[in-house]
This record gives structure tokens, C-alpha cells and sequence, in this order.
């Protein structure tokens, strides 16, 4: 699987973004997707997943009740809507395939796309 992000860019505090990652293969609907992010500095960050049958969603709890993760398989196409940001939001995020679960850590991750930049001004 390929991944390519996209959406990212220049946002104020308490603004919204939606970023788009879109798989290139034809088992996309067997992945678990996640989306991680990582700001300067730091190691990359779990934010969270959404599950491949019943489409389960986790979250890490910095982002829940402001962050949603939604597919659409018909167009190998995972999202993360991203409401209420904050500057501490700010990073490099990365979408990421894996065939098992529950994927809460970046191992279970086969395949990585490159990342698209959020910047979340104060």
C-alpha cells in the first residue's frame, strides 16, 4: 500500500482541518487505519485509529471530543477531522496501514505515508 496525506496547512486556535490519506492498493478495506503525529523535537505520537470491519474508532485522550477518524472504502480513503485545534496540535501528521489489531503503537504499522504538516497558531 501506498499512503499519500493531504489537507494540512495554517490554522488558528479553536479553528478546524481536514486532512485525507489515500491508499493506493486494492485491500484497503483490510487495514486498520491510523494516524499519528509529530511535532519538532519529539518522537511521533499515536493519535488514533479507526478498525477495518465494524470501523471501530480509539482515540489518544488529548484529542477525544475534538478529533474524528472516518473511511470510506469505496474510495480507499481514511480521514481525520480535526475541530477545536490548539497550538499544541502542531506536527507532521502521518497516516499508517496494519493488517492486525487493536493498533495502538506504531509496530503494529506496515505501511506509512509521508506526512502533511499542521500548524496550529496561537
Amino acid at each position: 500500500e501506498q499512503l499519500i496525506e493531504s489537507g494540512g496547512g495554517l490554522v488558528q486556535a479553536g479553528g478546524s482541518l481536514r486532512l485525507s490519506c489515500v491508499a493506493s492498493g486494492r485491500s484497503f478495506s483490510r487495514y486498520y487505519m491510523g494516524w499519528f503525529r509529530q511535532a519538532p523535537g519529539k518522537e511521533r505520537a499515536f493519535v488514533g485509529y479507526i478498525g477495518n470491519g465494524d470501523e471501530t474508532t480509539y482515540y489518544t485522550d488529548s484529542v477525544k471530543g475534538r478529533f474524528t477518524i472516518s473511511r470510506d472504502n469505496a474510495k480507499n480513503t481514511v480521514y481525520l477531522q480535526m475541530n477545536r485545534l490548539k497550538p499544541e496540535d502542531t506536527a507532521n501528521y502521518y497516516c499508517a496501514a496494519a493488517l492486525r489489531g487493536p493498533p495502538l503503537t506504531a509496530s503494529y504499522y506496515t505501511y506509512w505515508g509521508q506526512g502533511t504538516q499542521v500548524t496550529v497558531s496561537s
